[in-house]
This record gives structure tokens, sequence and C-alpha cells, in this order.
């Protein structure tokens, strides 16, 4: 189930062909450490690893015959390898070769989405010392409420991106586990000595204990951690969705010069690779879902877990590596518009310095209670008329009783609203860390 726009390298680790292979090396390392331990012949691993090989095609022929993946596998790579087949899958059950097959497969898909990460780590990063004195308004509740910079808002997402790469780092780290023990996972058949052997041939670690499966608790919280991440992403998608709207239209995503908004009005330019980015991660978020369901398995084992896992371990990784992909893309690419973000920061005619004002009167001596009710009363005029706030705090002999007009004047500084923004960078970004130039829009 991979979607027509994912990039290739994802694709093919959840292909068949990579599936299988992964299956085949479970086989040969536990053939390989079985004849050291002298529990099958040198000949027959030597022979395993010469001769196995097998055909996707050819098993899936057999399967529909044995309606059984392992069993189809095994049958098929037994013909190319010869006689000393029949130590093939020797003291193994289906799922100590799925299971930790199925955890190479998640550490190669890990590694793109951790350069996914990195990459847009970069992205946010550049953008944000590019714009990191960019004025603009900052927003609660969709309404203004005091200046920020465009810059501290790529920081803030720089910030979650680097948290969510330790997050899958501690998720891939805790998939990068096999298990060889067995059918209830007592180690019937073969040791945990060999087990451990077998996995770290793999370049695994060993679960301290399973039952016929790796427990799906560590399932859940890799999807978990995909699920978080595509949140961030949409987080992302959804500020630009904002910002391009054209009441506010202070970024947008990159428009080519061919492309087209609407099939009707030709003068649209809509942010679709953001709603893209903000509908493909609720899949994600939903796949989450699906793997605390996993979790909790009849006895040492069931099967209902398995048909969900073909589709959302391929679907989650693909569709985040994607949108890692989209969403770097549309952070490099953003056009963005200072001009317009101090008009809008400028829109209310000085509302946004209100807080300020209101804790200057409060130290100069004014009730808490007072200022407030004499701040808002200006305020509240500005919303009705549209008139000059600062004007109008200069004029409010109340408030002149406590400040000068120079201090009033400080109070409406937005230099010192933005006097921090040096200091937050370096706890982000780190003190050594030099800003990098970048195209201005």
């Amino acid at each position: 189930m991979i979607p027509r726009y994912t990039r290739p390298e994802m694709g093919r680790i959840w292909s068949d062909e990579n599936k299988f292979q992964k299956w085949l090396e479970v086989e040969i390392a536990a053939a390989e450490v079985e004849a050291k331990a002298g529990l099958i012949p040198a000949r027959a691993a030597a022979a395993i690893r010469r001769r196995g090989r097998f055909d996707v095609g050819r098993i899936r022929e057999i399967e529909k015959q044995v309606k059984h993946d392992v069993i189809a596998f095994t049958t098929n790579v037994a013909e190319h390898v010869g006689p000393d087949a029949r130590y093939l899958h020797y003291g193994l059950t289906s799922n100590d070769v799925v299971d930790t097959a199925q955890a190479l497969l998640i550490h190669e898909a890990s590694q793109l989405l951790l350069a996914g990460l990195s990459r847009l780590g970069d992205v946010l990063k550049k953008r944000a010392f590019e714009f990191k004195k960019t004025p603009m308004v900052g927003r609660t509740h969709g309404v203004h409420a005091e200046p920020t910079t465009f810059g501290l808002k790529l920081a803030n997402w720089y910030a979650e991106n680097q948290r969510n790469t330790g997050r899958l780092e501690a998720a891939a780290e805790g998939m990068r586990v096999g298990k060889i023990s067995g059918a209830v996972g007592t180690s019937a058949h073969l040791s945990p000595a060999l087990e451990e052997k077998i996995c770290a041939r793999l370049g695994l670690a060993t679960a301290p204990i399973s039952s016929q499966v790796i427990q799906r608790d560590r399932h859940a919280f890799y999807v978990c951690t995909l699920a978080v991440i595509a949140a961030s992403l949409e987080k992302i998608a959804l500020e630009v969705r904002g910002l391009q709207r054209t009441e506010v239209r202070e970024a947008e995503e990159y428009f080519g010069a061919e492309q087209k908004g609407s099939s009707a009005m030709p003068h649209k330019r809509n942010p679709v690779t953001a709603e893209q980015i903000c509908g493909l991660a609720r899949v994600v978020r939903a796949n989450a879902q699906a793997a605390l369901e996993n979790v909790a398995l009849w006895h040492e084992r069931d099967i209902s877990h398995s048909s969900v896992e073909r589709v959302i371990l391929p679907d989650s990784t693909i569709l985040v590596d994607y949108l890692l992909d989209k969403t770097a893309t549309l952070v490099e690419t953003l056009l963005v518009y200072p001009v317009r973000m101090r008009e809008n920061l400028d829109l209310l005619k000085g509302l946004v310095f209100s807080g300020q004002l209101l804790l200057d009167l409060a130290e100069s001596g004014a009730s808490r209670e007072e200022a407030y009710r004499w701040v808002q009363h200006n305020a509240m005029h500005v919303w009705k008329t549209g008139e000059d706030f600062r004007a109008l705090v200069e004029q409010d002999s109340e408030i002149r009783r406590f400040l000068s007009q120079k201090e009033i004047a400080r109070a409406f500084s937005l230099e010192r609203q933005l006097r921090n923004v040096d200091v937050i960078f370096r706890r982000v970004f780190g003190s050594r860390r030099k800003a990098k130039s970048g195209r201005k829009r």
C-alpha cells in the first residue's frame, strides 16, 4: 500500500523482495550459528548461504496452495539449496524469522526517517536565522497578542524537530531487537546463548523475554512516535495555511510559474502542499491507534496484529518519509513578506503593547486593578474607533500621573519587546552556532 508519490528508497525497503531478503538473512545467520555450535553440519550452513535464494513469484505460487507465507518462503529456498535444506529453519518458528527480519526492515526505514528529520532541521535553522529579527505580531486565540519575530516561530519548530529526532532514535532503538526463542518464548529448541549470537550476527540486540512474538508495546511506541512527528509537521503546515490567508498574507507556499490554483478561479494561489501535509498526518495518527490495539494478544500469541502491521508499518514510515520531504521543501521555498508582517503588527494602532504598559504602570506605583482598568478603557476605545492607542494613552490624565511621555514611549518600544531574541536563539541553537545567510524574499 505504497502512495504513488513515495520516495523510491523507502518504497524499496517495504518491497516483497527486500522482506524476503531479510528473512533469508535471518535463516542464514541461524544456520551458521547452529553449525558453529555443532547442531547442524557445517556443509549445510555453507550450502544455505551459497545456494540460498528465492523467487517472489514462486513464493506467491506456493502460498496459494499452502496458505502460509513463511512455509512458502522456506519451500522455495529449499528448492534452491537442495538436500541440505533439511537443516534450513532448524529449531525456528515462523515469528523467529518474521519478527527478527521486521526489526531489520524498521532499522532501515528509521535511518531514512532520521535523515529526513536532519534535513528538515537544517532548513528550519537556516530560515530561523534568516528571519531572526523580522518582527511580526504574535497571535493567541487567533487574535493579536504581542510582538514576536518570524525567526522565533521557525526556531520553535526547530526545537520540536530536535525533540522528535530524540524520540525516534529511542523508538528505533527499542525496535532494534530480535527473538529466536521458539513457539512460546521458552527457548525450548535453541538456547538463549544461541539466540543472542544469531541476533548479534544480524546487528540486533536480543529481546530479554518474548512469547512467540516480540512484544507489541515496542511497535506501538514506534508508530506513536511517527504520529507525533506527523503532528509536528501538520503544526508547521497549518501555520503556513494560516499565514497564507488573504487577510493575513504574511507568508505563502511557493507557487510555480505554470501552476494553477483553481479550475474556476484563475486568481487562486492555494496552500495545496500544506493542506496535503495536514490531511496525511491524520492517517499516521489513525495508524497509531491500530498499533496500540495490537499490544494485547491472546495468551502467547494470536494473529490479529499481523495483518494490521502489514499495512501500518509500511504506510506509516512511507507517509512520514514523504511528509518530512514535503515539509522541508515547503519551509525551504516558503515566500515570506516582512513588509506585510509589519503592516499587520501595526494594524491595531499599538494595542500589542498594552501588556507592557500595564506592567510599567504597576511598577510606577499604580495598583494593578486601576492600571488594568485605565489601559483596557483606552484599548476598547481603539477597537471601536480605530484611533491610535499611544496617542490616547498620552492624553489619559490617570496614566500620565504615573508615566511621563518618555516612559510611555518606552512602553511602546518594539526593540524592548524583542530584546531577548538573541538569548532565546542561543538556548535553541547553542552559542557557537553561526547564522547562515539566506535569500531574502
